[in-house]
């Protein structure tokens, strides 16, 4: 006969029985999470604005955290310092510093200090906690209600519904729900949010990589974007200046995803690494091997979780095959693009290698490829900020890298050539106007740079005026001039030309 006791495990669907309940067990809770926000908040008042609207007071679930949070927030609304000697001074007159723990705890508390992007994702955990531990206290009052003589199903249904909604209400109206935590007024919008920001990789005209856009490098197995990418990496931590000669912005530290190969994505990092690197090599990368305890699509959090617990403001996947369960579905590559763009609102910088499709037949190595060469759902592309494309045969030294998607201007195409035993990939002076102003005395037409940089004789409308983009950038950067061929004025005309100026003689002599 079945066992009919009413204690006894309910048998689960698929053999394992759910286990039973423990309501003595402690609340939800992470006071380590509570301790960063607060020493954030002591070591930058500016922590102060940036959570203020995740939390209050009662989502502290240790009481001398709580009296610290209201110290703190009376300090900033008399626009006082925060630090400890300031919050110590100020908790003693109000006669709570042993209730907040005294002085000396106040000081551990400073010691806590991640960034303003870090206190933000930990101020979510504190009230995620909280939010769990109001749940978890309407549960037992319902569980209580039940257990009482005469208990009437139908008002306790009412108590709860009204106690669910009561909450749904206090979340949305208090502007610390998740309704109300990413949003910001329209002139904030326009002029905080980063429009004017400077690119992490290129120049404002010419844009490889803008930041708060991630950049995603295509191209088929062997064509270098491994090569590529660790080249940027390495700039972003100070140990290069420029890449592809476009500068390159700094980086606190890379979090790189070694999804797949990663022994042979190693070695291929090892070619640029010298002794010297060590100290910046160690505090400034970190390096995940091997597959993620999760894919992309599933958990869309995962990504900004990993930067957050690695204090990483720059993480770059290697590779998206094997980031997301598959690639050609629309709606995982929605999925995906939403862990992406998760991410990159904590603050955190994208870099992406990918693949393309394959080709039924070669294409010529200079003509453009288009986006619906990349592999995989469509919307995985409309999702990145910039599309680089290296086109090639696997072990190519020379390759030609398309801007495919552009924050900007567009480069390009560049003509490259990797130095596979150094790890460097450099501009093929070949095709580089600047180099070929130097070498021609008599200057470049428009006309001419287009026949040289696209391989053909008659160049087309698009090829003519990438080439006058290109030599208008270098008479702007001072390191050409240019002139009218029939009457010496500077024109833009085809007949104008275009040479050298004598700074930049100068400066390669």
């Amino acid at each position: 006969m079945d066992d009919l006791r009413p204690n006894a495990p309910h048998p689960a669907a698929h053999g394992h029985p759910a286990p039973p309940i423990d309501i003595t067990a402690v609340p939800p809770h992470d006071v380590d999470a509570e301790a960063a926000v607060l020493g954030a908040c002591m070591h930058d008042a500016a922590v102060v604005d940036a959570v203020r609207n995740l939390l209050d007071g009662p989502d502290f679930y240790r009481p001398a955290h709580e009296t610290v949070w209201y110290a703190v927030l009376a300090l900033r609304g008399e626009d006082k310092p925060t630090d400890p000697i300031v919050l110590g001074d100020r908790l003693r007159e109000q006669g709570d510093l042993q209730r907040a723990g005294g002085a000396p705890y106040l000081h551990r508390l400073a010691d806590a200090t991640p960034s303003i992007d870090g206190a933000v994702h930990y101020a979510g955990i504190v009230r995620k906690m909280a939010d769990l531990r109001r749940l978890r206290t309407s549960g037992m009052r319902t569980v209580q209600r039940t257990m009482e003589p005469g208990a009437d199903p139908d008002a306790i249904r009412s108590e709860v519904e009204a106690e669910a909604r009561a909450e749904r209400e206090r979340a949305l109206a208090s502007g610390q729900g998740r309704l109300s935590r990413f949003i910001t007024d329209g002139w904030r919008f326009v002029t905080e949010t980063g429009a004017q920001a400077e690119p992490l990789w290129g120049t404002p005209e010419q844009t490889a990589w803008s930041s708060g856009e991630s950049l995603m490098i295509v191209g088929a197995p062997g064509v270098g974007k491994t090569t590529l990418a660790h080249q940027v990496v390495l700039a972003r931590l100070g140990l290069a200046d420029s890449v592809l000669d476009m500068p390159v912005a700094p980086s606190r530290r890379v979090l790189y995803l070694a999804l797949d190969r990663y022994r042979q994505i190693a070695r291929a990092l090892s070619r640029r690494i010298q002794p010297r690197h060590e100290t910046r090599i160690r505090d400034g990368l970190a390096v995940w091997q091997g597959p993620l305890p999760a894919t992309l699509d599933k958990e869309p959090d995962l990504l900004a979780d990993l930067a957050a617990a690695h204090q990483a403001d720059t993480i770059v996947i290697d590779s998206l095959k094997d980031a997301v369960s598959t690639l050609v579905d629309d709606a995982l590559g929605v999925a995906y693009n939403n862990a992406r763009q998760r991410a990159m609102r904590s603050g955190v910088e994208v870099l992406e290698l990918h693949h393309q499709r394959k080709a039924t037949e070669s294409a010529p190595r200079a003509q453009k490829p288009s986006l619906d060469r990349v592999y995989g759902s469509t919307w995985i592309v409309s999702g990145a900020g910039s599309v680089l494309f290296v086109t090639g045969e696997a072990g190519d030294l020379a390759v030609t890298v398309h801007h495919l998607k552009t924050p900007t201007g567009e480069i390009g195409p560049l003509q490259v050539i990797h130095d596979h035993e150094r790890g460097t990939t450099t501009v093929d002076p070949a095709l580089d106007p600047a180099q070929l102003l130097r070498t021609r005395p008599d200057g470049l037409t428009v006309r001419e740079l287009a026949v040289i940089q696209s391989g053909e004789p008659n160049p087309g409308r698009a090829a003519t005026e990438k080439a006058r983009r290109a030599l208008d950038r270098l008479v702007k950067a001072g390191l050409a001039t240019k002139a009218d061929g029939a009457a010496g004025g500077t024109g833009g005309g085809q007949q104008t030309r275009y040479r050298t100026s004598a700074r930049h003689i100068g400066a390669v002599s």
